[in-house]
């Protein structure tokens, strides 16, 4: 076979999850290792586990995560609605992003107990547990963020990270609120109109670079327990 078809025909190489980083910091960047574990939680992209359990991102999965995390910025699509719309590309098509993205801004949707349950996976006592422990407030409906969590319990309580643990990071995450709330402090006391919208922009970033840190300590204190 001729070098040249050889080289076509060579599977494309896989991506460590700071090579996808790298590529796309770029673009985005506020985007972090925590958020794109999340946006695989979410089910915009699946990649690849080598034996060791460390994540490899194919070229597809790159192009799904750009696309994604565009209609998330300029567009303000949820994403079980980007999620959709990615996986109803034509098999072996990569996912393009719509002629006109307002065609698949969806109402709010809304999810009675037993959707958000089949939506999530989850176990009923798993959402009680939820409830008691206030990570989740009983309702009449419920929203696509309600879903996401609940997902993420699920696969924590997999691995026996039940919602009593979780609760902690549900207290950390109101002090880290508070933190922004503070330095945020003198745009939110004033009235006008530029302040308010600075506020609005800062607030994400602030809470994307605690996200960082907090990410940082996770990773440094691993070290410490997992096998080299």
């Amino acid at each position: 076979m001729p070098a040249a078809a050889a080289e076509s025909g060579a599977a494309a190489p896989l991506l460590s999850i700071g090579q996808v980083l790298s590529k796309l910091s770029g673009e985005f960047p506020a985007l972090t290792s925590s958020k794109l574990r999340f946006l695989e939680v979410q089910g915009i992209v699946s990649p690849q586990r080598t034996s060791s359990g460390y994540r490899k991102f194919s070229p597809g999965d790159v192009e799904r995560l750009r696309l994604a995390l565009t209609l998330q910025r300029d567009h303000y699509l949820p994403l079980s609605v980007i999620r959709e719309h990615l996986d109803g590309a034509p098999s072996g098509d990569a996912p393009r992003q719509p002629d006109v993205p307002e065609s698949i801004h969806p109402t709010a949707r809304t999810y009675s107990r037993a959707a958000l349950l089949e939506a999530a996976g989850a176990p009923p006592q798993l959402l009680n547990d939820a409830f008691s422990l206030g990570l989740i407030s009983p309702a009449e409906t419920y929203d696509d963020d309600t879903v996401a969590l609940m997902r993420s319990l699920v696969a924590l309580d997999r691995h026996g990270i039940d919602p009593r643990h979780v609760r902690a990071m549900r207290q950390s995450a109101e002090r880290e609120v508070a933190l922004i709330e503070a330095a945020l402090s003198s745009l939110l006391s004033r009235s006008d109109t530029r302040s308010r919208a600075r506020a609005s922009e800062l607030g994400p970033q602030l809470a994307d670079r605690l996200d960082e840190v907090r990410s940082l300590f996770v990773r440094q204190a691993l070290v410490r327990v997992l096998p080299e």
